[in-house]
C-alpha cells in the first residue's frame, strides 16, 4: 500500500514542502513560452559499499539535492538539470531555448488527470538510514566470510576420484560484496496543474565469489534487492554461501553438448526471459521511432500458447518497480502485454502514447534528476500457469534443466543468457549437472515454443536496468517454471 495525503499534506523533516510554491510560481510565470513545462525536484540520500575481499573499494554516504527542467515546444523537447536551487532560472531558459529551437511539428501528449498529493512507499521494518555506516561495513565482512566458508567446508566435496579428485585443487580464489541504499524524494510540478510528491528507500547487496583450479576459473553471483526494510539483507547465510558453493563445484562439472534441446527453465530465468527478451521489445519509444519493430509488434498478434500471459505494472505494491506515480505524473497501472498467447499491450509515457493514439501506462522512468524520463519497465511477469513443475519433465528423453543465471545480452530480438546452474535431463528425470549452460534464441519463435507452464511463481527484486545510458533502475521481474522446446544450447 501507499500512505498518501492529498493537498499540501507535509511529510516533516523528509518533505520537498518548502519547494512547491516556489516551484508553482516559477511554472506560473512561464507555462505560457512552451506547450508544456515540467520541473522535477529530488533530494536523496545514498549509502554505497563495495568489498575486494578484506579490502574496501567503496565506501560512502551521501546527500544530493538537484532538479531538472523539461520543455516541449512543437513538438521539440528541451532538457536541463541542475545541482543548486539557485540556478533553477538559468536552467529553465535553458530548456525553454532548446526546445525552440528544435521544435517544428505538434505536441501530443496523451491526456492524464490532474493530481495534486503527496505519497510514499512505507517502510515495514528498519530504514536503512538508522544503521551506522560501520555497522553496514561489519555486515558485508560477515558475507566476505560466510563466501569463502565454501572453500573452508570444500572437503566434503573434494572426496572422491578421477576429475572429482581435481577439486582437493580447487580454491575461492577472490570474493566481492556490495551494498548500496538509497532514499529518493521526488517533487515534481507541471504545466497543466500536477503537483506530486513521493518518497521510497531501495536497497540491493551482491555477492560473488570467484574459483580457480589451474588455469579453469567459475564464478557463481547471488543478488538480492528491497523496498522493504533492512532486515531483508539479514540472514542470508545460506544464499551467499550457495554462491560460492556453486563456484566451487563448475571447475569440475562436464560441459554442456551443443545443440538444439527441450529445456526446462525455472523462475528466475522465466523472469529474466521475461523482462529481458520481451519487455524492452514492448517499450513504445522503440516500437514508434522503429517502424520495422512496429510492425513486428502489431497489436492482436499471435506470439505463444494460449495458456501464456504477460504482465507489466507499477500499481502491485511491495515490489522493487512499484510507485504511485510515474516521473510524468500518470498513475501507476497494471498492463497484460500478452493475453492467452496474443499481444494485446505496450508501455508508453504521455508522448508515445500520444503518438500511437493510445493510454498512458505510467512507464516514463528516470533513474534520477541527470536524466530525462524514458520509457521503461517496472515489475514484469508471465503468470503462473497450471502444471505441476514435476510434469515439464515428462516425455523429455534428453534435455537440459536450467536454473538461476550469471550473465546474458539482448540484440533485438535475440538473446543470450548464461545459468548459473544447469543439470541434464533424461528420461524424464533429471541427472547429472553440468556446466557452461548458455541458452540463445529469436524471442518470438521462443515464446511460440512454450509447450508448458508450471504452477509455481517466484518474484526476484535483484533486477537493475539498463537503457538509455540510465543503468541500474530498479525493477521487478517474475514468472513460473516453464518448458521450452528446441531451444539453442551452447557447448562443445
Amino acid at each position: 500500500m501507499y500512505a498518501h495525503s492529498q493537498g499540501n499534506g507535509s511529510l516533516g523533516n523528509d518533505s520537498l514542502e518548502n519547494y512547491k510554491d516556489q516551484l508553482d510560481d516559477v511554472i506560473r510565470r512561464h507555462r505560457h513560452r512552451v506547450d508544456y513545462l515540467a520541473i522535477r525536484l529530488e533530494r536523496s540520500h545514498s549509502c554505497n559499499i563495495r568489498l575486494r575481499g578484506d579490502t574496501p573499494e567503496a565506501l560512502s554516504e551521501g546527500l544530493a539535492l538537484g532538479g531538472q527542467i523539461r520543455a516541449c515546444h512543437k513538438g521539440g523537447w528541451g532538457f536541463a538539470s541542475f545541482n543548486r536551487i539557485e540556478d533553477l532560472a538559468l536552467r529553465l531558459e535553458d530548456a525553454i531555448a532548446a526546445a525552440k529551437l528544435i521544435g517544428d511539428d505538434i505536441t501530443q501528449l496523451a491526456p492524464i488527470d490532474i493530481v495534486q498529493t503527496t505519497c510514499r512507499v512505507p517502510l515495514t521494518g528498519t530504514d536503512p538510514r538508522t544503521v551506522p555506516l560501520s555497522e553496514k561495513k561489519a555486515l558485508c565482512h560477515h558475507y566476505i566470510e560466510v563466501l569463502r566458508s565454501a572453500a573452508a567446508n570444500s572437503g566434503a566435496i573434494t572426496s572422491g576420484q578421477g576429475a572429482a579428485g581435481n577439486r582437493a585443487n580447487s580454491s575461492i580464489a577472490s570474493t566481492a560484496v556490495r551494498y548500496s541504499d538509497s532514499y529518493q524524494q521526488s517533487l515534481l510540478a507541471t504545466s497543466e496543474g500536477t503537483l506530486i510528491e513521493q518518497g521510497w528507500t531501495d536497497i540491493e547487496m551482491r555477492f560473488s565469489a570467484t574459483s580457480r583450479n589451474g588455469e579453469k576459473i567459475q564464478t557463481g553471483r547471488e543478488t538480492i534487492g528491497s523496498r522493504r526494510a533492512y532486515e531483508d539483507v539479514l540472514n542470508l547465510e545460506d544464499k551467499v554461501k550457495a554462491a560460492g558453493d556453486r563456484a566451487l563445484r563448475a571447475l569440475t562439472l562436464p560441459p554442456a553438448k551443443g545443440g538444439l534441446y527441450t529445456v526446462v527453465i525455472d523462475p528466475i530465468l522465466s523472469g529474466l526471459f521475461v523482462h529481458e527478451a520481451f519487455g524492452h521489445l514492448s517499450e513504445a519509444d522503440m516500437i514508434y521511432e522503429n517502424p520495422d519493430l512496429r510492425e513486428t509488434m502489431t497489436l492482436g498478434r499471435r506470439f505463444g500458447p494460449k495458456t501464456l500471459q504477460i504482465f507489466d505494472g507499477a500499481a502491485p505494491v511491495g515490489h522493487r518497480g512499484s510507485y504511485a506515480y510515474d516521473d510524468e505524473g500518470t498513475p501507476a497501472t497494471t498492463t497484460q502485454l500478452i493475453t492467452d498467447g496474443v499481444l494485446t499491450g505496450r508501455l508508453h509515457s504521455r508522448e508515445t502514447a500520444g503518438a500511437l493514439g493510445e493510454t498512458p501506462t505510467g512507464n516514463a522512468r528516470c533513474l534520477n534528476y541527470h536524466y530525462s524520463p524514458l520509457v521503461r519497465m517496472t515489475n514484469t511477469w508471465i503468470e503462473r500457469g497450471t502444471t505441476p513443475v514435476s510434469e515439464l519433465f515428462t516425455g523429455i528423453e534428453t534435455g537440459i534443466y536450467a536454473r538461476n543465471w550469471i550473465g546474458g545480452e539482448t540484440n533485438g530480438e535475440l538473446f543470450t543468457f548464461t545459468a548459473g546452474e544447469a543439470w541434464m535431463v533424461r528420461n524424464g528425470q533429471m541427472a547429472e549437472p553440468i556446466q557452461d549452460v548458455t541458452l540463445s534464441g529469436n524471442v518470438f519463435s521462443t515464446l511460440a515454443n512454450i509447450e508448458g507452464i508450471g504452477n509455481d511463481f517466484y518474484w526476484d527484486e535483484s533486477g537493475g536496468c539498463g537503457k538509455g545510458g540510465q543503468s541500474g533502475l530498479a525493477v521487478g521481474c517474475g514468472g513460473p517454471s516453464l518448458r521450452i522446446k528446441d531451444v539453442v544450447v551452447g557447448g562443445q
